[in-house]
C-alpha cells in the first residue's frame, strides 16, 4: 500500500546518499522534537523519507523499532497527503503549467519561495495563495 501511495505522490527520485542524508536529517528532527504530538510528527517525516527511499530502490535500514514505523506510518499518511493536496491545489490556483508534486511544510516562508521558484511561478503570488489557503485548510504539524 505504501508503495502505491508513493507511485501516487510521484515525488523525484533521488540518489542514495540524498535519502541517507534525508533519513540522518529526520532522524536528529526526531530526538530534538518536544511533545509527544511533535515527536509523533518527526517519527512520520522518518517514516516518509525511510520509505520514499525503499520506494526509489534502496535497500536502507530503517533506522528505529518496527512499532515506530507502524506509529509514525499512521501519522505519515494523512499529513503528507494532505501537504500533498494543499500544494496541488495552490498549484493550480496560481496557474502552473504542471502539478506540484510538494509535501513541505507550507507555513514556513523559505520552502514557499523554493516550490515557486522551481515550478516557475510568481513567489509573492504564490505566496499570498498559500497564505489564503492556510486560512481552511487543516494542516498536521
Amino acid at each position: 500500500m505504501i508503495h502505491m501511495w508513493h507511485s501516487w505522490l510521484d515525488m523525484p527520485r533521488k540518489d542514495r546518499q540524498w535519502h541517507e542524508t534525508d533519513i540522518n536529517d529526520e532522524l536528529t528532527e526526531y530526538r530534538e522534537a518536544k511533545g509527544l504530538l511533535m515527536k509523533w510528527s518527526e517519527m512520520g517525516d522518518v517514516v516518509y523519507t525511510y520509505t520514499r527511499s525503499v520506494w526509489g530502490g534502496y535497500d536502507l535500514k530503517f533506522p528505529l523499532s518496527k512499532l515506530h514505523f507502524v506509529i509514525g506510518c499512521i501519522y505519515m499518511l494523512p499529513k503528507m497527503t494532505i501537504r500533498y493536496a494543499f500544494f496541488r491545489r495552490a498549484g493550480a490556483k496560481a496557474g502552473a503549467s504542471r502539478p506540484l508534486r510538494e509535501v513541505r511544510n507550507p507555513k514556513k516562508l523559505h520552502k514557499l519561495h523554493h516550490i515557486a521558484n522551481k515550478y516557475d511561478l510568481d513567489c509573492d503570488k504564490f505566496q499570498q495563495i498559500c497564505k489564503k489557503q492556510l486560512e481552511y485548510w487543516v494542516l498536521l504539524p
